[in-house]
């Protein structure tokens, strides 16, 4: 393949439901252990090192993202993980917020600062480290039902939507504050290494939403159009990676939020083309190839799917193409390796 030059502007566009003038390629993750293998270097625990080390780091992170042909490079750090006392969503833990009382000594206020203090070096050592051409996708990531989660627990969340109705409400209204002055620093500090904003936050499963649709309208939507107005008000457009069967909410993300592009799909929910055909008039579209596929099938038929995927979705308002969810550390090299090299043959490259 010749040289490569990244343009983040072709995911910009793509995110703003415009064709580019090359098709991007997208990742909401890609494991470091796959990037090691693929790359055959180790780097992945200079991330815990020194600010030098850091700087290694990303140059070896960024350089895989440049190298498989991606214009921009997927990043971000979460909020979730630096909650105090977190991880009932997780990790399985109990919830630390049962009740009011929990709920009102928890320390929200202090979480802004903790997410910078843990992470500026990293979110520094990134952008230092962009080749010419890239900028980076992401940001602070989890959304708002997921943070919620992870303090008080799925059930018990349900619990409280029942028992406690003011509670339930309170801690959405309150994480979404929280999460709000999050994206105000970053932005004010990191908005310059980004070209696209995101963050996932996982509202359904194969069959409905997890919450029922209308405490998603009256509970998250209005946190997710707060923080969405932040990175426009940037001019940075906005990615939602969403997993599950979420088409009941789809409008409201849509036209209230104002989401600019969604990503994640699941064939098992429905084929990409279905979300390509429903919304690719408004919102891009992003991903398109189920990363079950890229464990299961051989590499002539993830290359197939490739094909039938790019044929579907060009031509629809904006694409970038991927796997539907992620690339964990089980998915197989070769299976990602395919998809990445089947969309650069049809790129021309």
């Amino acid at each position: 393949m010749k040289d490569f030059m990244p343009n983040y502007e072709n995911l910009v566009q793509a995110a703003r439901n415009i064709c580019p003038e090359r098709m991007p390629l997208y990742e909401h993750h890609i494991s470091d252990r796959v990037m090691e293998k693929i790359l055959n270097k180790q780097f992945s625990g200079l991330k815990d090192g020194n600010k030098s080390d850091k700087r290694e780091y990303f140059r070896n992170f960024n350089e895989f993202f440049k190298q498989m042909g991606y214009d921009t490079v997927s990043f971000e750090l979460g909020i979730a993980e630096i909650m105090p006392h977190s991880g009932a969503l997780r990790e399985n833990k109990p919830g630390v917020i049962k009740n009011r009382k929990d709920f009102e000594k928890y320390p929200w206020a202090e979480i802004p600062d903790i997410f910078f203090s843990r992470y500026s070096d990293l979110f520094d050592a990134m952008r230092a480290e962009l080749p010419p051409g890239m900028l980076a996708v992401g940001g602070p990531g989890y959304g708002l039902f997921e943070c919620v989660q992870d303090v008080v627990g799925y059930q018990e969340l349900c619990y409280i939507s029942f028992d406690d109705p003011d509670l339930y409400s309170d801690l959405f209204k309150t994480a979404g504050n929280m999460m709000a002055e999050i994206w105000k620093r970053f932005m004010k500090q990191y908005s310059d290494a980004y070209a696209v904003c995101r963050f996932g936050d996982d509202l359904g499963f194969r069959n409905s939403t997890l919450l029922p649709p209308d405490d998603i309208r009256y509970h998250i939507i209005p946190q997710y159009k707060r923080i969405i107005e932040i990175v426009h008000s940037y001019g940075k457009p906005f990615v939602f990676h969403c997993c599950g069967k979420i088409f009941d909410i789809m409008e409201d993300l849509i036209n209230v939020a104002k989401i600019d592009a969604k990503h994640s799909n699941e064939d098992q929910i429905a084929k990409f083309s279905v979300w390509v055909e429903k919304y690719g008039n408004r919102i891009g579209n992003f991903g398109g190839v189920d990363t079950d596929h890229l464990c299961r099938k051989s590499e002539a038929e993830i290359r197939s799917i490739v094909r039938e995927v790019v044929s579907e979705s060009m031509g629809h308002g904006g694409f970038a193409l991927g796997s539907g969810n992620s690339i964990p550390d089980y998915v197989p090299p070769e299976g990602y390796l395919a998809m990445i090299e089947e969309a650069r043959v049809l790129r021309g490259e």
